[in-house]
């Protein structure tokens, strides 16, 4: 019964993180010194969630086809965060030889963040975000009025 409130609840925590992980991808869009590495600063390196389908166990799958329930589940059940990484596109370069992390040559190393593509991401999953909430809202109010019926 609570099925679909638990998918939407889990892509609403998948999501929120997402727009999280953007927002610190774009405010650290031009911060040169983002982690120290054998001794020299390398400028931030751009964030991405990873996000795959969460299924039941094995163990439920198999006693539910065992018992072969009528109406049987699909295995699917929402969606989980397995990780944040590093985007590896090579950092961008900018002749500012006034910069104090610019290289003997001028040249200054900046993050691989791109603006544009963080404003899509940001939208993306904010309409991902209303989506699931709209989806949540749906089932209660489902669920409400079935309580209604019984009354």
């Amino acid at each position: 019964m609570f099925d679909s409130l638990n998918i939407s609840a889990s892509a609403l925590t998948a999501g929120r993180l997402r727009m999280d992980v953007t927002s610190s991808n774009i405010a650290n869009a031009s911060t040169t010194r983002g982690k120290l590495v054998n001794g020299v600063w390398e400028p931030y390196r751009r964030k991405m969630v990873v996000m795959e389908p969460r299924e039941n166990a094995f163990n439920q799958v198999l006693q539910g086809k065992m018992q072969k329930q009528a109406g049987s589940q699909s295995n699917l059940q929402g969606v989980r965060v397995t990780g944040i990484v590093d985007d590896q596109t090579p950092f961008k370069t900018i002749y500012d030889p006034t910069n104090p992390d610019a290289n003997a040559d001028g040249y200054v190393k900046m993050p691989n963040v791109d603006l544009s593509k963080e404003m899509v991401d940001m939208l993306a999953a904010s309409r991902a975000y209303e989506a699931n909430v709209t989806s949540f809202n749906t089932g209660k109010s489902m669920m409400l009025k079935a309580l209604d019926l019984g009354r």
